[in-house]
């Protein structure tokens, strides 16, 4: 009797976090859908393929990523970090079809990758370059959709780049902006703002979202702007393909073609997707658990797993190479997401779009989106966190700007690479200052200089070791501690074992304390939770 009751608790329990969940997650699916679509649209055309192909790519990145992948807010999609290395194995591989195959292969690829436990790499980026990464991503929403928020829509929605695929780049694409204002734009854009800042402050009506508001405001506005001089231009709404019928709808599907399986050039760009998706994705992921507010881990490689699987979809379908994307990940925090069910959800409302309402879809100002996009690139370069940077002092304060100076002019990968660099040097100044403790002490009224090794020496620190006994006096009595060190590295006992070889030349004795000739790399133990009977 107690097990049932038991059991009938803990299902009550299930059903009120379910319901609790259910709340927060159907509104966040919402959001990342509007969020999502222009995306969706943008990149596909950017990458020289069917519109289509970006909104098929979204749909898969939603329902079949967003159900195998372990992480609960991540939220997968086409990504603009591969636009051109679409554009480029298109043109290189002659047709649409055989760059499909590529992209299932690719897919296999990063199933691989996930099944060799490749994922933990993620584990090794820096917190201060994915912090500088998430403030860059939010300069970069605010600087990219300025123009679209005044209605200058001239670089298509999702280009992330510094240079453009127009020529233009991140600053002069702002300036053509401000000197081809459409003012209906403008309006419609202060309008959302003001909905998206102070509506969820008002608690009776807070239950409605804030960005569907933004966009029924949006639609309504730019309805009473038709036919006066604040009308909007075609470019400036949602672009969505309209189909006819269920014929059309198939019409739309492509397959990959499996004849070109031996071409050498189908396997470069599907290697090149893989690691290149993989490490988007990677990154995404760590700086997707860094704003969870609940602070939980994501599985690196079932991500790799999940992300394998949806691009052997998309290439099977007709649809684009997929990452886990940055942009729609931070807007499914910030509409209050609490698990994967938003990212599914937004899957479906893609799909439900383009199949039941896609003139209602293109009736969406592209302005309105625009200003649920600076709301979440605020968010993530908030003054707040340069502020606390600062405070972490400047091993943490530099990589953070030089990632978000490196993004910002470069792309994604690169200025994360860039990021990486400096804030590995931080990491490996730190190593080497901090391989030993120094001490003096006295020995029957002579001193003693006791350096007492740390805990893992390893050859990073072979160069401060060397230095370090280099410099100490002539006549001079050391003791090398090593009680504490469970691993001395190779390199750097041959420096001590020559030392104390040649330490007599200057009269110096050195005394060597519970220093083995030899250590063992200490092994890995991993850690493993048993289950409660």
């Amino acid at each position: 009797m107690a097990q049932q009751g038991s059991a009938a608790g803990g299902l009550h329990l299930q059903k009120y976090f379910l319901s609790k969940n259910l709340k927060k997650d159907i509104p966040a699916s919402i959001v990342v859908f509007l969020v999502a679509l222009p995306l969706c649209l943008g990149i596909a055309l950017a990458s020289g393929a069917p519109l289509f192909a970006g909104l098929l790519t979204g749909i898969i990145g939603g329902i079949v990523v967003g159900t195998v992948s372990g992480s609960q807010l991540s939220v997968a999609g086409p990504a603009a970090g591969l636009t051109v290395i679409v554009l480029t194995a298109i043109g290189k591989l002659g047709s649409y079809e055989a760059f499909l195959l590529s992209v299932m292969i690719a897919g296999v690829f990063q199933i691989l990758l996930g099944v060799i436990k490749a994922g933990t790499i993620g584990n090794y980026f820096p917190s201060a370059v994915i912090e500088g990464m998430l403030a860059a991503i939010g300069l970069i929403l605010i600087l990219k959709q300025f123009p679209h928020a005044v209605g200058y829509d001239a670089d298509f929605e999702g280009d992330e780049g510094f240079m453009q695929v127009d020529k233009d780049n991140t600053f002069s694409g702002i300036l053509s902006a401000v000197s081809k204002i459409n003012y209906g734009a403008v309006i419609i854009s202060l309008v959302s703002l003001a909905l998206m800042i102070y509506w969820p402050k008002i608690k009776k009506v807070a239950l409605v979202p804030a960005p569907l508001l933004v966009v029924l405001a949006g639609v309504l506005l730019s309805t009473l702007f038709a036919g006066t001089s604040f009308a909007l231009r075609d470019k400036q709404f949602v672009q969505i393909p309209v189909v006819d019928g269920i014929g059309s709808v198939l019409s739309l599907f492509k397959s990959p073609n499996f004849s070109e399986i031996t071409n050498k050039q189908v396997w470069i760009t599907a290697f090149t997707i893989a690691v290149i998706a993989s490490l988007e994705t990677l990154l995404s992921l760590e700086a997707v658990d860094k704003i969870d507010p609940i602070k939980r881990i994501s599985p690196t490689n079932r991500e790799l797993i999940a992300q394998g699987a949806g691009n052997i979809v998309s290439g099977l379908l007709g649809g684009l190479p997929m990452t886990a994307v940055i942009v729609r990940s931070s807007a499914n925090v910030n509409a209050g997401a609490r698990t994967k069910t938003s990212a599914v959800l937004h899957g479906f409302w893609l799909l439900l779009s383009f199949l039941f309402i896609p003139t209602l879809i293109n009736l969406i100002p592209l302005s309105c989106l625009a200003a649920i996009l600076l709301v979440t690139g605020y968010k993530l370069a908030r003054i707040a966190l340069f502020k606390h940077m600062w405070h972490k002092g400047w091993s943490q304060f530099i990589p953070f700007v030089v990632t978000i100076v490196a993004v910002l002019l470069t792309d994604l990968l690169i200025g994360v690479g860039i990021g990486m660099l400096v804030g590995i040097f931080y990491i490996l100044r730190t190593n080497l200052r901090n391989p030993y403790f120094y001490q003096i002490d006295c020995k029957e009224d002579k001193e003693v200089i006791r350096i007492k090794l740390a805990e893992e020496v390893s050859f990073l620190n072979k160069a401060a070791i060397q230095v370090t006994l280099t410099s100490l006096p002539a006549e001079s009595h050391v003791v090398i501690d090593g009680s504490n060190s469970r691993y001395i590295d190779v390199d750097v006992l041959e420096i001590i074992h020559n030392y104390k070889h040649n330490a007599f030349t200057k009269g110096i004795i050195v005394e060597l304390y519970e220093i083995k000739d030899r250590y063992d790399v200490p092994a890995f133990k991993e850690l493993k939770y048993k289950q409660p009977v």
